[in-house]
């Protein structure tokens, strides 16, 4: 993605979309729905929500990895993309289980209300980006996620977790969720 094609105000939008959503998704599911099981995952809609939240916490760190790969020669980066690769399994199991346990203690309304913290917190942060860093650029495990693409840079790394909520939303079986 280039500079001019950054259009911050379009992934201010996704964001807000993806939080009226999620907050539509809470508010509409009963207990009984949030227990049922999702369409072609093993987590139940309760645990897919938390996974959802978290692909945006994400987010902040990844940023840090960016801000400092994309410094790097891009040997280092390239490295560390491999040796992310070669982790997959590992990576695997620890976002399957993060979920379980996440959704167990966050419950419905902390979801909600973390889900509005970390939107906020990006919206800053994308408003107080320079538009140079906005093109740094670092290479990623692409094996981790379907929505990590070989190089990506910060302005893709805003739009990444819309892109996976909005994968996810079609997996909820939610009535809201369809």
């Amino acid at each position: 993605m280039s500079e001019s094609a950054v259009d911050r105000k379009a992934v201010h939008e996704e964001m807000e979309r993806a939080r009226a959503a999620f907050h539509q998704l809470l508010d509409h599911a009963a207990a009984a729905d949030l227990r049922r099981p999702t369409d072609g995952t093993r987590w139940t809609n309760e645990q897919l929500l938390f996974h959802m939240l978290f692909g945006y916490i994400l987010i902040r760190p990844l940023l840090v990895l960016l801000r400092i790969f994309g410094r790097l020669p891009r040997g280092a980066g390239r490295v560390f993309a491999r040796l992310l690769n070669a982790a997959t399994r590992p990576f695997d199991v620890v976002n399957y289980l993060g979920p379980l346990g996440g959704a167990k203690v966050l419950g419905r309304r902390r979801m909600g209300r973390a889900f509005d913290r970390v939107i906020a917190d990006l919206h800053r942060r994308l408003d107080a980006e320079r538009e140079a860093d906005l093109a740094l650029s670092m290479r990623y495990p692409t094996r981790w996620d379907p929505f990590f693409r070989d190089v990506m840079t910060i302005a893709d790394l805003y739009r990444y977790p819309t892109e996976h909520f909005d994968f996810h939303r079609r997996q909820l079986t939610l009535a809201a969720g369809r």
